[in-house]
């Protein structure tokens, strides 16, 4: 640590000496998160006062594959444009690149999370429910709509502020889908509580229907205020989907591994118990349910898609409520409400990570990445930095 204080404030010094009264320094306030890749503070911009969330990325370029992921996030984050994704505001000046160790980016600070909102004591009322769900699902049908997967979409990763505006963070798993099915995909993804059947069985290749296999999960919670699935090993996480959609058809697993089919096979034929997610709560109506069920399909091909969700009736009211009072893309006057011609936007072009082929060294991807961050700081306002002999700093290391 005292290492590695003494380097950073040598390379503040260095930065300071390159660039004398063109920056400025933002003190950290205090932790608000503990992510996979790194921790989060709020902190105060000295540009404007604003209270901003500061995510620190450390240990960037141990490696080839840690920088191509860092880098992949931090271009998703500079590329994302829509209120129900958390995308960067801004990145910390970077220090000469001799100094070069680690990234701290700028976010909207949100004041909770999915997680936190479930497990305490307050009510959530079937308005929260349906406006929660209109907007996860309003950020992912952008995020698919860019031919991303987030790949970790979990109540943890939904960030919530005072209004109830949510937000999709945490791009450390997410990845361009991968249209050639004969190109493998990494299995660990995925906290094991949200992971799709199709990942639970060895699928070398799945689709962003492993999302929507999450938001039905996370919409359960919400009715219930529980885990719906909530095993201590993947092959009981199996076992419970099956207790509750039935034993699958062998068209259903056409991607699994032999060894996750004869699993499956070798027990008990199971019935479908569906019905039993209407005892989830009082909020668990037939719309409700009928919506959780077309997301809790087995065969993904068979899910449904974060669009055709949303036109679901069961989030109308969700709809209406998020854009009557809640949206940026609307706005009030003095003869009424003047709704956007679009209410679940999608990006166009789609996000480009044919970058990451051409990426062969740490050195190589450290250069690009100093530089990308040289580049989106180029504008009116004035750089921020972190001051390393703050009493706070010493707290980030």
């Amino acid at each position: 640590v005292q290492a590695a204080a003494a380097a950073a404030v040598k390379a503040h010094h260095h930065q300071h000496s390159q660039h004398p009264q063109q920056q400025l320094d933002i003190e950290p306030d205090r932790p608000i998160g503990y992510g996979a890749f790194g921790v989060v503070w709020s902190v105060t911009d000295p540009r404007d006062g604003k209270r901003v969330a500061l995510k620190k990325m450390p240990n960037v370029f141990q490696n080839l594959v840690s920088c191509k992921r860092v880098f992949r996030e931090l271009k998703m984050l500079c590329f994302f444009k829509h209120d129900n994704v958390l995308s960067a505001l801004d990145i910390l000046q970077p220090p000469h690149i001799d100094y070069f160790e680690e990234i701290y980016v700028v976010t909207e600070l949100m004041q909770s999370d999915l997680h936190k909102i479930i497990v305490s004591p307050q009510p959530l009322s079937s308005d929260h429910v349906k406006v929660f769900l209109y907007q996860i699902l309003r950020g992912l049908k952008y995020l698919h709509s860019a031919g991303i997967l987030h790949r970790d979409i979990k109540p943890g990763n939904l960030l919530v502020n005072s209004n109830c505006v949510l937000k999709i963070c945490d791009f450390g798993l997410a990845r361009v889908e991968e249209l050639d099915e004969s190109r493998h995909m990494t299995q660990e993804v995925v906290t094991q509580y949200y992971r799709a059947p199709e990942i639970l069985m060895g699928s070398r290749h799945y689709s962003n229907a492993i999302d929507i296999w999450s938001v039905g999960c996370i919409f359960a919670e919400l009715l219930g205020r529980r885990i719906l699935f909530q095993a201590q090993s993947p092959i009981q996480q199996l076992d419970l989907i099956t207790d509750l959609l039935g034993t699958p058809s062998l068209e259903a697993m056409r991607t699994a591994c032999e060894g996750a089919k004869a699993h499956i096979l070798r027990g008990p034929h199971k019935q479908p118990s569906l019905p039993v997610l209407y005892t989830l709560s009082s909020q668990a109506t037939h719309e409700a349910v009928h919506l959780l069920c077309r997301m809790l399909v087995f065969d993904p091909s068979k899910r449904i898609s974060a669009k055709d969700a949303l036109a679901h009736p069961y989030l109308d009211e969700g709809r209406l409520r998020y854009h009557t009072c809640m949206c940026k893309c609307c706005f009030s006057t003095s003869t009424g409400r003047v709704y956007t011609s679009d209410f679940e936007p999608i990006t166009n072009p789609k996000f480009d990570d044919t970058f990451e082929k051409n990426l062969s060294s740490v050195r190589q991807v450290k250069e690009i990445i100093h530089q990308f961050i040289l580049e989106q700081q180029k504008g009116n306002r004035v750089p921020l930095c972190i001051n390393p002999q703050s009493a706070a700093f010493k707290s980030f290391i």
